[in-house]
C-alpha cells in the first residue's frame, strides 16, 4: 500500500544545550522521530536553530551531531527535500551542511507554493523591529570581516565565546509567553505580510506552539521546540497540524 507523502516542520532543537548528556538524550529523540517519518516524508523544513552553536571553518566543523547529521544524509539520499534555514544560534552555517548533507541551505525567508497552499517561511528572530541592539547584533555577526577574524581564533576559545552568546540569546528570546496580538511575530506578520495571499506563516525561534489565525485565511504557526516542547508541523497538501512527539 502506497505511503501518502507528507511534508514535516520542525525548529529550535538547540543540540548540544546545556550539556552532552541531555543534548544526546534528545538527538536520540530527534532520530526516532525523523525514522519514524521516513516512509512518508516528502520534505522536511527545519527552520533554524537545531544546534545552539554552529560554526564552520574552512576544515573545522563543530564536534558531535553524528546522529542527526547520518540522519539527514541517510534521508536525502533515499531523495527526502530537506531545507535549511538559518537561524541566530547557526547564522554561520555555509557549505558543509549543503555538500556533506545535500540539503538547501536559506539564509532568507521564503514564500513558497507547497501543495494547494501559499507558505511563508522563516526563522524569524528578525520580526521584533523593537529589537534593535538584536538587529544590530545580527547584522554585525553576519559581517563577512568579523567571520573572517573569528575564524582566526582557536576553536576552543571561539566556541566558549559563542556559548555565552548562545545561552544570552535563548534566555532572552524563547522563554516569554506568548502575548497574542501584542506579539511581535503577529505584529510583523499583519504588517509585513498579508497581502502576499498566504494560507500559512510558519515561525521558529519563539520555543512557543501557536497555531494562531490571523484572519480567515492565514494562519500563523510558531513551531516550538526539541527542548521541552517536542512539537512539528505536518502538512498534507491541503491541511496544516502543529503536533506533539
Amino acid at each position: 500500500m502506497k505511503v501518502a507523502k507528507k511534508i514535516f516542520f520542525l525548529s529550535d532543537a538547540h543540540l548540544g544545550f546545556p550539556n552532552r548528556l541531555d543534548s544526546l538524550e534528545r538527538e536520540r529523540k530527534l532520530v526516532l522521530f525523523l525514522d519514524q517519518i521516513t516512509e512518508e516524508a516528502e520534505a522536511i523544513y527545519l527552520l533554524g536553530d537545531m544546534f545552539d552553536f554552529w560554526y564552520e571553518y574552512k576544515s573545522v566543523v563543530p564536534r558531535g551531531y553524528i546522529r542527526i547529521l547520518g540522519k539527514l544524509a541517510a534521508l536525502a539520499d533515499r531523495g527526502v527535500d530537506i531545507h535549511y534555514f538559518t537561524g541566530n544560534h547557526d547564522v554561520w552555517a555555509f557549505k558543509y551542511l549543503e555538500q556533506e548533507i545535500g540539503l538547501e541551505l536559506h539564509r532568507e525567508a521564503l514564500i513558497k507554493e507547497i501543495g494547494t497552499k501559499r507558505f511563508f517561511l522563516s526563522h524569524g528572530d528578525d520580526t521584533d523591529k523593537a529589537d534593535r541592539k538584536f538587529l544590530f547584533l545580527k547584522n554585525l555577526f553576519t559581517n563577512r570581516g568579523l567571520q573572517w577574524v573569528f575564524s582566526r581564533l582557536h576553536p576552543n576559545f571561539a566556541f566558549r565565546i559563542a556559548s555565552g552568546w548562545s545561552k544570552r540569546s535563548r534566555m532572552i528570546h524563547g522563554t516569554e509567553p506568548f502575548e497574542e496580538e501584542k506579539e511581535a511575530m503577529v505584529v510583523y506578520s499583519r504588517d509585513y505580510l498579508l497581502n502576499e495571499g498566504l494560507d500559512f506563516i510558519v515561525f521558529g525561534h519563539r520555543h512557543c506552539p501557536v497555531d494562531y489565525a490571523l484572519n480567515n485565511q492565514t494562519r500563523m504557526i510558531i513551531l516550538g521546540d526539541w527542548i521541552s516542547h517536542f512539537t512539528y508541523g505536518e502538512f498534507d497538501g491541503e491541511e496544516f497540524r502543529l503536533k506533539e512527539f
